[in-house]
Formats: structure tokens, sequence, C-alpha cells
């Protein structure tokens, strides 16, 4: 475990593999910690750099007073990767990763040179929705929505299993704080404008039975970008590294080799 102090905030990050193996970074979703890679990495090429990350308010990162702004974790993202001295890195963002990612694509594409753009969207909700989710947070914390959060993320089948548990406990753990936070960054992002100008490999990819960003979303979202790849993983939720990481995974190592990064 390592921690890097932006200026702003101290981010918890984990680098795994070679110090001169290709670059793959990975930013996680709202309510999760870079944990939620752990069942794919083991399924991916080896010799690649695996960078993970706690984004302000999750995880082992500080957690400053909500709101924050999209730029703010865009800003930390960036400092983060120069600090490591990341160039030419595959990104692969899910949710609110993802719009980092897209975000991060916009201002510096020399950190970027092909991205994986998961269950994410170049705007997702709507400021009202999330001023509510926002109030309820900062009034009851993250345990009485949190099987509503469950029946987003995953496919019924999985929510049968007991490895739900670990799920939704990792989500009632994230400081509400840092969820309230998070939450407003992607109430003031749309990225519809910026995204369509992007020129740069990219791979979408969708649970069907996603409650948060829906396939046809997601779809809208890798649409505006041209020659860009869009897959549905069936049976799986807003998280499919989880549900079907075999797929995933290989869905990850096919868009690897097809841009020539293994």
């Amino acid at each position: 475990m390592k921690i890097f102090d932006t200026g702003d905030v101290r981010l918890h990050y984990r680098v795994d593999g070679p110090e001169d193996g290709a670059p793959v970074v990975f930013a996680n979703s709202l309510g999760t910690d870079l944990r939620l890679w752990d069942p794919i990495l083991p399924l991916l090429p080896k010799g690649l750099r695996i960078i993970r990350f706690d984004k302000r308010g999750h995880g082992l990162s500080s957690c400053p007073p909500a709101p924050y702004a999209m730029g703010a974790l865009i800003g930390d993202t960036e400092k983060l990767l120069d600090h490591l001295g990341v160039k030419g890195c595959v990104f692969v963002g899910l949710s609110i990763g993802g719009m980092i990612a897209q975000g991060l694509a916009t201002k510096r594409l020399d950190l970027i040179r092909a991205m994986v753009l998961s269950n994410t969207a170049a705007k997702i909700g709507t400021k009202d929705m999330w001023a509510d989710r926002v109030r309820a947070v900062q009034d009851s914390g993250i345990e009485p929505m949190a099987d509503t959060i469950m029946e987003r993320w995953f496919a019924a089948p999985f929510r049968a299993t007991p490895e739900l548990e670990l799920w939704r406990n990792m989500v009632v753990r994230q400081p509400a704080e840092g969820y309230a936070g998070c939450s407003a960054a992607i109430s003031g992002t749309d990225f519809y404008t910026p995204t369509a100008a992007l020129r740069l490999p990219v791979l979408g990819i969708a649970g069907s039975e996603d409650g948060s960003t829906p396939p046809d979303l997601v779809r809208e979202t890798i649409e505006l970008i041209p020659g860009s790849k869009f897959k549905i993983i069936r049976k799986a939720g807003h998280l499919p590294c989880v549900e079907h990481p075999q797929e995933y995974a290989a869905l990850l190592t096919e868009f690897l080799q097809s841009v020539g990064h293994v």
C-alpha cells in the first residue's frame, strides 16, 4: 500500500507488475475501492504494469469535505500518473471512473493511448436525482440505500450468492462524505461535447441488467467516438468485472492485443 500526497488530498494507490511493463490504469466506481478489480487481475496477460487507486473520499484515500468537482477528481488522477511517470497507458474506467477517463483523455492525451469505458456515460442521471441522493447520504448515511444499490449493481443470480455481502459491506463502509462528494461531481458533469471530440481507440462495456448505466446509455456515449467498439455482457449489472470476471478479462485482453499494448 502506498500513499501519494497531491497537495489537496492523499491518494492510496497500488502498483503491480514490472516497472517497465505496459501500463494499465484502473479507476473504480462510486462506492467501491481499488479491490473492485481483484477478480479480473489474475486473468489478464502477464507483464503488465497495473496501477489502481482509491479516488478521494473512498477506500484508504483522504476524505475532504463534500462536494467535489469532476475537475478535482481528474486532477487527482493526472497528478498521480505524473508522479508514477506514466505515459501512453490504457485507462480502464468504470462508472465515475469512466467519467474520469473521458475528462483525463480530453485534458492529457499524452497520458492515455486507448481507453475502456465500462458501465459509464458522458452524462449519468439528473441533477435532481443526485441532489436527492446526496441529501439522503448526508442525513442517514449509506446503509439505508445499500440494498437498492445492490439491485443496480448486480443481476438477480449474483444477489442470491454469499459473495453479495462482500460488496454490500464495501459500499456501506465507504465514508458518507466521500460518497456524497463524488455524487456531486457526477451531478455536475456533461462530457457529450468533449468526448465527441476524442480520437483514440475505445472499448465500451455494458451489463445487460445494469440499473445505473443501462446499455443504451453506455452505447450512446461510445458511439460519440469514431471507430470505437461496444460489447454487452449478458446477465450482468453495473459491475460485470465482479459478476463475470472471465468474460470481462477476455474482452480487456482482446482490446489490449488489438491496440498493440501486449
